[in-house]
């Protein structure tokens, strides 16, 4: 299988990119050829999270933005690319609210040339490649909204109600994805993950900027009162869902991708400060936490019901909220240069503030 993955240098789709490559085969069983890696290296796209990968055969990197409908039909002829992963998308929530814009061209947009192409491709393949071919799209659980304390957690029947740029630009593709489905009989499914955490995560999201702060002594800016609950999943489990969910998934369904921990952020916090005050960082204490003005239209809590996934295809996270965040903090301490490369700008080739 030879898959093509769009937005493979950032957060979630680096670490899939590493799974694809090092770990699927052995833990599914299933043949992998080449993994063609798109991305448009904007500014949460970076390459030294796949530099492990570079000498590799297998590992094709391609920069490209897949609203260029032109060179991603190029790409997936070129290459017979069997299945496609599409995870490319502005993410940042606070972002979309500054600019709007850019979240409504890549993440509607962009879904929609990448989905042209796609059928494209599609139609051009013999009867067997065509009844294999996989289209499998990656959304959020934002796009559900938000829920109050007793409410039960999202499902994949949960109607959709967006409340910021972000989410509902992610909606909006979640929709083309479907009516592909059901108008031309595109073979795809969809999955709407919870909140990630793990290596590789800009240092602009809550745990990475917190892990961050905490170690320089820096003051650590919480949103409202910090009683926002979020659902916890630590990002080699969300790899191993996509896979599960492209390998197995009914065309056509929803998947939702969860860690059953829902934790209020100031917990998350809390946790920060105690683990890396257990390595040696004495300043770790509640003294650092400052409570800032709450971000506009700012979802209260998310929560993910993952029992379809579980039962029907068989998946279900490994990690704990415990495990997890330990491995999270080990890697970021491991990893300055890392860290230091994004501040700096060099991961980009520039310094930060500069043309």
């Amino acid at each position: 299988m030879n898959i093509l993955v769009t937005g493979g240098a950032g957060f979630i789709g680096s670490n899939l990119v590493h799974f694809l490559l090092e770990r699927a085969e052995n833990e599914t069983g299933v043949s992998l050829g080449k993994v063609v890696n798109v991305d448009l290296l904007t500014y949460a796209g970076n390459r030294s999270s796949l530099r492990d990968l570079e000498s590799g055969d297998r590992h094709v990197f391609v920069q490209a933005d897949i609203l260029d409908e032109d060179k991603m039909l190029e790409l997936l002829r070129e290459h017979s690319i069997d299945s496609i992963m599409h995870l490319a998308a502005e993410s940042h929530v606070d972002r979309s609210i500054d600019g709007p814009e850019a979240f409504i061209q890549t993440n509607f947009v962009g879904s929609f040339r990448l989905l042209q192409a796609a059928r494209t491709y599609w139609s051009e393949l013999d009867e067997e490649k065509k009844e294999t071919f996989r289209f499998l799209h990656v959304s959020t659980d934002e796009v559900y909204g938000t829920l109050h304390e007793n409410d039960p957690a999202f499902s994949e029947t949960t109607p959709y109600a967006p409340n910021s740029p972000y989410s509902a630009s992610k909606a909006g593709s979640d929709f083309l994805v479907r009516a592909y489905h059901h108008t031309y009989g595109m073979p795809v499914v969809t999955t709407n993950c919870s909140n990630n955490y793990g290596p590789f995560q800009f240092p602009e999201k809550l745990i990475p900027l917190m892990i961050q702060k905490i170690i320089r002594g820096e003051k650590l800016p919480v949103y409202g009162d910090g009683s926002n609950i979020r659902d916890w999943l630590y990002v080699e489990d969300h790899a191993r869902g996509l896979f599960c969910a492209l390998t197995k998934g009914r065309l056509g369904e929803t998947y939702n991708i969860g860690g059953k921990c829902e934790m209020k952020n100031i917990d998350v916090v809390h946790t920060l400060l105690n683990t890396l005050k257990e390595k040696g960082y004495d300043h770790a204490t509640p003294d650092l936490i400052t409570y800032v003005k709450d971000r506009p239209g700012h979802d209260w809590r998310y929560a993910i019901d993952c029992s379809k996934i579980e039962t029907e295809l068989g998946w279900q996270p490994v990690e704990t909220f415990e495990t997890g965040m330990a491995k999270t903090v080990q890697w970021y301490l491991d990893n300055t240069e890392w860290i230091e490369e994004i501040e700096s700008g060099e991961y980009r080739g520039e310094r930060l503030g500069q043309a």
